[in-house]
């Protein structure tokens, strides 16, 4: 009786720990995933998270980008060159150009930015003027210029002059760190028109639509009413619908768009290459330089349509990956507009970030066939160095403004001296390391040595 009794009360233990260790299970994991979710809060609330996020996101898509440039123009830079790694070779040295000018950037303070809007600005409309004139016309666009060996695109550093300058116009008029958005007629509008005119002559829409990315950044950044966004908007798709009716390839490539497998053989064979190449890749991709497409199937593999070949050799796990690091990119720099109080960074962080973010969305947007073929390169990761070299200046001055958020500075200075600092220091070449003295330097004594 006892040992049933016993055994009966040992059973009813039994089935309410397990019980209540199931009823803890959920219970459990909600508390965990609350503390993942406070961890994640609390590092990204960190002064440094922009930093970080910038310089982390740009350092990866610059390395997928030159991995990708050697699988997607191997085969025609040799059959064209004999050198397959001729166009790597030569996004190398637009990155080794590129890296030095961005580090130098974010160490400038945004005073300098400030300085240089007005030569940016004046020196991108006198290269969009020559380009008229001694321009090379290519594919059915006036943008090159050629000087010996190197081959210049003044539309692109146009690009960071209107961030620069519009932002520093728009500051300056700032009164108690408000922006009247009346003061965006005269002279941010004609500004930005002079350059969308001279940009299409050179018959490049692509740029023009960025260059409006950039101006309607401002225009959000200051408060402008909706209906003034309204016009412009309603003037520029008119404008857009003349230029597309007045030139007979802008028209093929609308046709082209809206019946892609209709044109495949002839307006919308690249789009439906470019689209064959992101079906085959499944989720994980052929594997990286095992692709099909850029054996003389894609048009421009290595440069506008590199993320139709991400997508077949990385698979879409790959070209998510791409998505997030532009999200991710994005977002800092907003993170930065938003924790700064002075007008200039607030303006010209938008902005940029309209411009890098807007311009891989049009670049992937027109890959997938969601938008029409712009021919605009994808940031960081396209063949290219005239549009590289700007992007990086760019992303430097996001860094150099990141500096700026509250707790940053006092952040960077618990830090200590970062790895060039050290290196400058062990080589004599820069101050000494905190704590430390120069290598090599002996202490001065008192006494003299005969």
């Amino acid at each position: 009786m006892t040992t049933e009794t016993t055994g009966t009360a040992a059973g009813t233990t039994s089935e309410t720990t397990a019980e209540t260790t199931a009823a803890a299970g959920p219970r459990a994991r909600v508390a965990r995933a609350h503390g993942r979710l406070a961890a994640l809060g609390e590092l990204l609330n960190r002064p440094l998270t922009s930093y970080y996020l910038v310089l982390a996101c740009t350092g990866l898509l610059l390395a997928l980008g030159l991995m990708m440039v050697l699988s997607a123009s191997s085969v025609e830079a040799l059959q064209k060159t004999g050198n397959p790694f001729y166009w790597f070779l030569k996004q190398s040295l637009s990155v080794a150009i590129g890296l030095p000018v961005m580090w130098v950037c974010s160490r400038l303070p945004h005073r300098f930015f400030r300085l240089a809007a007005y030569p940016l600005m004046a020196i991108s409309i006198i290269g969009l003027i020559m380009v008229i004139f001694i321009g090379e016309s290519e594919l059915g666009g006036q943008r090159w210029i050629y000087i010996g060996g190197l081959t210049l695109q003044p539309s692109e550093p146009a690009k960071l002059g209107l961030v620069l300058w519009g932002a520093d116009l728009l500051a300056r008029k700032a009164k108690g760190g408000l922006i009247e958005w009346r003061q965006l007629l005269i002279p941010l509008m004609p500004g930005t028109a002079i350059l969308a005119v001279l940009v299409l002559m050179g018959s490049d829409l692509g740029t023009t639509l960025v260059l409006m990315l950039v101006f309607l950044a401002l225009l959000w950044v200051v408060g402008a009413p909706l209906r003034l966004f309204g016009g412009i908007m309603t003037v520029a798709t008119v404008a857009t619908v003349i230029m597309i009716s007045v030139e007979g390839y802008r028209s093929a490539r609308i046709k082209g768009w809206l019946d892609v497998w209709g044109n495949a053989q002839t307006s919308g064979y690249q789009a439906a290459q470019g689209q064959i190449a992101l079906g085959s890749g499944g989720w994980f991709g052929l594997g990286l330089g095992s692709g099909r497409q850029k054996w003389m199937w894609v048009p421009h593999a290595e440069s506008d349509f590199i993320f139709s070949i991400i997508g077949e050799e990385l698979g879409l796990m790959g070209t998510l990956v791409v998505v997030a690091l532009f999200g991710l990119l994005g977002y800092a720099g907003l993170r930065v507009a938003s924790r700064v109080k002075d007008p200039f960074i607030r303006l010209a962080a938008s902005a940029a970030v309209a411009w890098i973010a807007g311009q891989a969305i049009v670049n992937i947007g027109a890959v997938i066939g969601a938008l029409p073929i712009t021919g605009i390169p994808l940031p960081l990761v396209s063949y290219g160095g005239s549009a590289l070299l700007p992007t990086l200046a760019a992303l430097g001055m996001l860094l150099s403004f990141a500096k700026r958020e509250p707790g940053a500075a006092a952040a960077l200075a618990a830090r200590g001296p970062g790895p060039v600092a050290r290196a400058l220091s062990w080589l004599g070449l820069g101050r000494p390391a905190a704590g430390g003295r120069r290598p090599g330097r002996l202490r001065p004594t008192s006494r003299h040595v005969e």
